[in-house]
């Protein structure tokens, strides 16, 4: 199974792209998109929507997850961030992948057992979780990496749970 996590941001947009097989998890890409705030919005929305359609082209993932927004205090900034999340969403829509969404609570759950785990901690357990010899950086490219992370568990044991419905 080959997953895109995304972490939608109007300046940074993070994505990974993780591997599994078997038990065996493998980072096998990651990155962002950054735009400039001196760029108009639409400007920056469209690169991110064009990064993105690039990137599923060359890795050609089974899976998109996408991190959901979460009630912000800053309304401009959810506002951004929404608008992120739909030229996500559409580049998504457009390569035919199947979508799956997740909090920032239950990715957080997911690679660290504690929904509020600091972001430098998520990095710290997305790095051990993938044996890597180095912290995945900018915190906004881990964080997309586990929503990927987050997804394969996630898929593995609604797998888990399918198998015991067909068994009994």
């Amino acid at each position: 199974m080959l997953v895109l996590g995304i972490d939608p941001g109007t300046a940074i947009t993070g994505w990974g792209i993780v591997e599994r097989d078997g038990d065996s998890l493998t980072l096998l890409d990651y990155g962002t998109v950054t735009t400039s705030p001196d760029t108009p919005l639409p400007e920056r929305l469209q690169v991110i929507y064009q990064e993105l359609g690039q990137i599923l082209a060359r890795h050609g993932p089974d899976a998109v997850a996408v991190e959901k927004l979460f009630f912000s205090k800053n309304v401009r900034t959810a506002l951004a961030v929404g608008q992120a999340r739909g030229v996500a969403l559409l580049a998504i829509a457009d390569a035919g992948l199947p979508l799956h969404e997740y909090t920032p609570l239950e990715v957080k759950q997911s690679v660290s057992g504690y929904g509020r785990a600091s972001k430098e901690q998520v990095q710290k357990l997305v790095q051990i979780l993938l044996g890597l010899d180095f912290l995945p950086e900018p915190d906004d490219a881990a964080d997309a990496i586990a929503v990927a992370i987050c997804h394969i568990h996630s898929a593995r044991l609604q797998a888990m749970v399918a198998d015991q419905d067909r068994a009994g």
